[in-house]
C-alpha cells in the first residue's frame, strides 16, 4: 500500500484489520520483524514550503533525503544533525526519506554540538492507530503547546502513528572545515584526548577514533567546523591543548575532510565485512573499558566515545554486550544481525509500563509496527 495523500492515508488505517508494517524508503530495517501489510509513505512526498531567511522548511514525510538535502545546498544550508545513510551497513536499497530519519531519530557525529534530529524538529502531521489526523508544533521554535508531540513521535519508529508531514528548522552549510588527525593512540589514550577536546571552549563538531583506520592502526579525528580564520585559529589552540595526548596534524582538504566524516556517520569501515554490528551509548570514559570486556570485538567510537559502533563475530555475546552496558547505564542496539532477542536494550518496568500506555493511547488496536513496543528504541 502506499496512499497518495494524507487522507487515503488515514482511511487505510482506520479500516485496517490486520497489522501494518509502516516504512518510508525501507532503508533502516531496525528492531525485530514486523510481520504486517507493509504501508509505504513514499507516495507523499514533496517540499511544501522553504523559507531560507527563517531557516525553515516543511516537507511530506516521504520526501527523499537527496531531494531535502539538495534544496539546502543551493540556498546554502544544511541538516544540521547529519543524519546516517544505513544502505552500506545493512545492505538495503532505495531511497532514504526525511520521515525515516525522524521516524528513526537519525543523528550523526555532528550531534554532539548541534543535538539530534529531534532537536530540530518543529511540527508534525500524522495518522494514528485510530487513523485519525493529528497536527502538533508549528513552523518557528517558539511553538510549544499541549504536549510535545513533536519530540514524542521522533524516534518512535511508527509505533505510535505514521508521520505524513515534517516541519523543521535548517542551518546555513559551513565555509571551512579542519580535521585534526593522530595516528597510534590507544583507547583510553584517545577517548582522554576526545573528551578534552569536547570540554575546551573551541565548538568542535566531532570527535571520533577507529581502532583500525585506512592504514591499518588506529587514528583519532577532531573536527572543526566555521570561518577559515576561526577554524584555523582554534586548530592551532588544540594541537597546543592536546600535545601531551599525541602529536595530532591537521587536515584541512575539504573533499578529504568530507569524505572523514562521511565515513564516521556511515560506518563505512564495517560495510561489506561479516559479523553483527551493535551500537552502543555510554559515558565516554566507560567506553574504553566495554569494549576490552567483549571478546573479539572492533569498535569505532564516535560522539566522543559516548556512541560506540561494535562489529562483533555473528550471533555470539548479546549476552555479554548487554550486561557490559547496562552495568554502566547505557543501552545497546543490535543494527545487524539476527533479531531473535530483540533489537533493543529491554526497558526497566516503568518505562516499559509507560511505553505501553502510550502505545494504547495513540494506537489501542496494536496496529502500528507491532513488536517494535516494549523494546527500548534507543536514539
Amino acid at each position: 500500500m502506499k496512499p497518495e495523500s494524507e487522507a487515503e492515508l488515514a482511511e487505510i488505517v482506520r479500516t485496517a484489520d490486520e497489522p501494518l508494517r509502516i516504512q518510508g524508503g525501507g532503508t533502516r530495517p531496525i528492531g525485530v520483524p514486523v510481520n504486517g501489510a507493509p504501508l509505504s509513505t513514499t507516495g507523499l512526498s514533496g517540499i511544501e514550503l522553504y523559507e531560507p531567511g527563517a531557516l525553515t522548511m516543511v516537507a511530506k514525510a516521504g520526501t527523499p533525503l537527496a531531494q531535502v538535502e539538495a534544496a539546502l545546498a543551493q540556498a546554502g544550508q544544511r541538516l544540521a544533525f547529519e543524519p546516517m545513510d544505513h544502505r552500506g551497513l545493512l545492505g538495503t536499497v532505495g531511497e532514504p526519506t526525511i520521515g525515516g530519519v525522524f521516524a528513526a531519530n537519525v543523528s550523526g557525529p555532528r550531534r554532539i554540538q548541534g543535538g539530534g534530529a529531534r532537536d530540530f524538529l518543529l511540527g508534525v502531521r500524522f495518522v494514528d492507530g485510530r487513523g485519525e489526523v493529528i497536527r502538533n508544533g508549528g513552523r518557528v521554535m517558539k511553538n510549544v503547546t499541549g504536549y510535545d508531540l513533536v519530540k514524542l513521535m521522533a524516534g518512535s519508529y511508527g509505533t505510535l502513528g505514521v508521520l505524513t508531514e515534517l516541519a523543521l528548522k535548517v542551518m546555513p552549510a559551513t565555509q571551512a572545515t579542519a580535521v585534526l588527525l593522530c595516528e597510534g593512540l590507544t583507547d583510553e589514550e584517545a577517548v582522554a584526548a576526545l573528551c578534552r577536546a569536547l570540554g575546551s571552549p573551541f565548538e568542535v563538531t566531532g570527535a571520533a577514533h577507529l581502532q583500525r583506520g585506512t592504514g591499518g592502526g588506529p587514528v583519532t579525528m577532531i573536527r572543526l567546523e566555521g570561518s577559515e580564520s576561526s577554524v584555523a585559529y582554534r586548530a592551532g589552540e588544540l594541537q597546543a591543548l592536546l600535545a601531551h595526548h599525541g602529536e595530532f596534524g591537521v587536515e584541512t582538504d575539504p573533499a578529504r575532510t568530507a569524505a572523514c566524516w562521511r565515513d564516521i556517520r556511515d560506518v563505512a569501515p564495517f560495510h561489506d565485512r561479516s559479523g553483527d554490528v551493535w551500537r552502543l551509548s555510554v559515558k565516554p570514559t566507560d567506553a574504553p573499558g566495554i569494549v576490552a570486556r567483549i571478546e573479539g570485538a572492533e569498535a569505532i567510537y564516535d560522539w566522543g566515545g559516548g556512541l560506540i559502533w561494535l562489529l562483533v563475530p555473528q550471533g555470539r555475546q548479546a549476552d555479554t554486550i548487554r550486561q557490559a552496558v547496562a552495568g554502566h547505564g547505557g543501552h545497546a542496539t543490535l543494527i545487524r544481525g539476527s533479531r531473535a532477542g530483540g533489537a533493543f536494550q529491554p526497558l526497566a518496568p516503568p518505562v516499559a509500563a509507560l511505553q505501553e500506555g502510550l502505545r494504547r493511547r495513540f494506537d489501542p488496536r496494536g496496529l502500528l509496527n507491532p513488536g517494535l513496543m516494549g523494546q527500548g528504541a534507543a536514539s
